[in-house]
């Protein structure tokens, strides 16, 4: 995987395109961090690369998710305990509309 700054994909396209055809990603960097990536894609893929790209986006979500939750030691909730949070969330929201109206 090549790497390519912001300056060099706004002043020399021409050479990011050949770059992009060649290594088939880039990453595009701001300020010498990560900023974007960027991938080759075939019209008849597009949907499925797309697809792709936000599972393992949401994938990731998740197990931070997860670890963030076992972090605070929610992972040991019971399920009473559980049903217990949504419903006060539940009525907490029930009072709070009501009062807007």
């Amino acid at each position: 995987m090549d790497f390519i700054t912001v300056r060099e994909f706004r002043t020399e396209p021409g050479k990011v395109w050949e770059k992009l055809e060649t290594e088939r990603e880039l990453v595009v960097t701001k300020n010498g961090k990560p900023f974007a990536l960027l991938t080759a894609t075939q019209p008849n893929t597009l949907e499925e690369d797309l697809r792709s790209l936000r599972q393992t986006r949401l994938t990731r979500i998740i197990v931070e998710m997860q670890s963030r939750s076992a972090e605070r030691g929610l992972d040991k909730m019971t399920v009473a305990e559980i049903d217990a949070e949504i419903a006060a969330s539940r009525a907490e929201r029930q009072e709070r509309n009501a009062r807007g109206r």
